[in-house]
């Protein structure tokens, strides 16, 4: 593929974006489909939510193995082999009648799907320099709440008049559209010559990154407490028509998409990911503090808090991801992601059901007054700025030269 280097990594950036948010309504979008499942397969809302914690099992069990194929192989074949797989594995998740079967294939459908995660964070990263790292992997980032948004505003209307092999049909085909775009026309970008100097250390000496993977996956924990049960919150807790919560959701995910963007702008105007991403932190334990009080006292407070906080919980994702590939440098991006993504679903994988059961037992109050610790805890973790070279002021240490062209935009 040949063309404008500055034009290239616009449609990078685009088709990184679209696979990310296919893959986002499967990942992460399913738990819109909460009520369809207990009603298809008789589960308490513990038992649905387990079963729509299947995909990040399965992202556990592959997304440091998706990094390495993302360093070694590229970005594009990564890509490619973890989409297309995923769409074959969802179209006959749409096929089966039975719950353990179903949670098997989705427990299949994270694992190919993991590539994305690793995979298109590199892809971007790596056709950006560092001025335009951050509002680049906002948008990037901006994929999660749109995916989620989609999903919850197609998934359960397909799942009420079509049935729930309708909605899954829909992942299947988003997946394969996008996978199929990616051969077309993805791109693997410029890497550093290989010097045939003998390897460093890697970048996980002094501890700076498991910081930022322990920060992130705290983070986790509201954005999925928050996000899922928010449809069922809507119907039950406030009486909602469920097409009716899934629009205004869809709303609630374009702002938190927004939001995602601002704070890429924002990094890259400060020269630092990590000041935005602690006072955004401690926004987010705000705003789901507030989602509790309203829960237990002021239900229409507790519904206006819910919309904010669907936008705040997603707001730091692009920060710390943009974060852990410049510090990991080319050579080891794709897997620093790997094990970032790791420790943000290994934080989550027991959320859905917990939560759901928590929330059966005790009502919305308790779950949202829990997980408003955790950022807080994020805050707390997060390193220091990094150190900067003499004359310079703090800056991404990921070098333009080594993962992205030189070219203006």
């Amino acid at each position: 593929m040949t063309g404008n280097p500055a034009h290239r990594r616009w449609l990078m950036l685009a088709i990184g974006t679209g696979g990310q948010t296919a893959m986002t309504t499967v990942l992460y979008g399913l738990p819109s489909l909460l009520p369809a499942f207990q009603r298809e397969f008789g589960l308490s809302l513990a038992g649905a939510g387990a079963l729509v914690s299947g995909p990040i099992l399965g992202i556990l069990l592959t997304m440091v193995g998706w990094g390495l194929v993302a360093d070694r192989r590229g970005e594009r074949f990564a890509l490619a082999a973890g989409l297309l797989p995923a769409a074959a594995v969802l179209s006959v998740a749409a096929a089966v009648r039975g719950a353990t079967a179903l949670a098997v294939l989705l427990v299949l459908a994270g694992a190919c799907g993991a590539s994305v995660n690793s995979a298109s964070g590199r892809l971007v990263i790596g056709w950006f320099p560092p001025h335009r790292r951050g509002i680049a992997m906002g948008v990037r980032q901006a994929s999660q709440p749109l995916g989620v948004g989609l999903a919850a505003a197609v998934l359960p209307p397909l799942a009420e008049h079509a049935g729930l092999p309708a909605a899954l049909g829909c992942c299947a085909l988003l997946c394969a559209a996008v996978g199929g775009v990616v051969l077309l026309l993805a791109v693997d970008p410029p890497r550093p010559p290989e010097t045939g100097t003998v390897r460093g250390p890697g970048p996980y000496r002094g501890g700076r990154l498991w910081r930022l993977h322990g920060a992130a996956a705290l983070l986790c924990v509201p954005q999925f407490v928050v996000a899922g049960f928010a449809l069922v919150f809507l119907t039950t807790a406030r009486g909602w028509p469920a097409a009716t919560a899934g629009t205004v959701l869809a709303v609630a995910n374009l702002a938190g998409a927004g939001v995602r963007l601002l704070a890429g702008w924002w990094s890259d105007r400060v020269g630092s990911r990590l000041r935005p991403m602690r006072l955004l932190a401690l926004a987010t334990a705000a705003a789901v503090l507030l989602l509790a009080l309203g829960a237990a006292a002021a239900p229409p407070l507790g519904t206006a808090a819910l919309l904010l906080a669907t936008a705040l919980t997603v707001s730091t994702n692009g920060l710390h991801n943009t974060a852990v590939a410049e510090h990991a440098g080319p050579a080891w991006a794709g897997r620093a992601l790997g094990v970032h993504g790791l420790g943000q679903h290994a934080a989550i994988v027991l959320v859905p059901p917990l939560t759901g059961a928590l929330v059966t037992a005790h009502g919305f109050a308790p779950a949202y007054a829990l997980a408003a610790v955790f950022p807080v805890a994020a805050a707390a973790l997060l390193p220091g700025e990094p150190a900067a070279p003499a004359g310079e002021t703090a800056a991404p240490s990921l070098d333009a030269a080594s993962a992205a062209p030189r070219t203006p935009a």
